[in-house]
């Protein structure tokens, strides 16, 4: 489970959003309130708060995510339950509170919404409330046995190394395939193979390198291995390329027909590879340079 937590000062707002009927929102804690509908429950939100002026941001807003998985198995009860003890380790207990449940998606979440102005008129202290969210999260994870933040991250980075290795090896597969001639050819040869090859543009309109998207995952070349990063993935795929014309202008290279400029960077390693092949032998044409 993460837990995300912050100080606002659009109460209206906020709760209006947690009791958005069409995300199927459903109230799973409401303490010390009597409004039926969001502008009623911001009245009485309102009403505590003018003790305490002075305090701008006078809500606390907080997300509660169990894994999606952890979320089929978590019914009304468990995630009332599951929110009472955060506010417990969040030392929020006596205040307004009001909490809804959001199934609108598959991954079920938790709204909640804190006044922040206790009834004595004093404002809770809101200094990392962040990390103090993802720490009372994590505790009460625990208590419950659900899926931990740290559990969900090392989750999310060993899926990450695995969908990085299946890219390599698909990108090399493609790279062994000697009808690759151009640039095209092989961003077309990897779309086929469902990865999915993104020209990264900088500022000045030059190519800077690739991105490669597979399985609802994005990494930049280098990401995914060294030799896949700007320069090094044109050098493997440059095996007719004009040496002259290289040398004698700043490099481009042909993208669906549009003619792009390479970045200081990775003309410089693709200068590297000519010097190379200048040893070894001539190559008359390139990859639409």
């Amino acid at each position: 489970m993460i837990g995300k937590g912050k100080a606002v000062a659009h109460t209206g707002v906020s709760i209006a959003y947690g009791w958005d009927k069409e995300k199927d929102a459903e109230i799973v804690i409401n303490h010390h309130l009597a409004g039926d509908n969001a502008q009623e429950v911001t009245e009485e939100f309102k009403m505590v708060q003018e003790m305490n002026k002075r305090c701008h941001n006078n809500t606390l807003s907080f997300i509660l995510s169990p894994t999606v998985e952890d979320g089929k198995k978590l019914n009304k009860e468990k995630l009332r339950e599951m929110t009472e003890r955060f506010l417990k380790e969040m030392q929020l207990k006596e205040r307004q509170v009001i909490a809804f449940v959001h199934r609108d998606k598959a991954h079920t979440h938790v709204h909640l919404y804190v006044n922040r102005i206790g009834f004595d008129g004093k404002a809770y202290n809101d200094s990392f409330i962040g990390k103090r969210s993802q720490l009372a999260a994590e505790r009460v994870a625990k208590e419950m046995g659900i899926t931990t933040v740290n559990e969900v991250q090392m989750e999310k980075q060993l899926q990450s190394v695995v969908i990085r290795n299946e890219i390599r090896r698909i990108h090399e597969r493609t790279l062994s395939n000697e009808k690759l001639k151009t640039l095209d050819a092989y961003i077309k040869a990897m779309k086929a193979q469902k990865v999915a090859v993104v020209p990264s543009i900088n500022k000045a309109n030059r190519l800077q390198g690739f991105r490669f998207d597979y399985k609802g995952q994005s990494f930049k070349g280098s990401e995914v291995h060294r030799s896949m990063s700007g320069g090094r993935l044109l050098s493997g795929l440059s095996t007719d390329m004009n040496i002259q014309k290289r040398l004698e202008k700043v490099p481009s290279v042909n993208i669906s027909g549009k003619a792009l400029e390479l970045s200081s960077n990775m003309a410089s390693a693709l200068a590297k590879k000519v010097i190379k092949q200048v040893i070894k032998k001539v190559i008359d044409t390139g990859i639409g340079f």
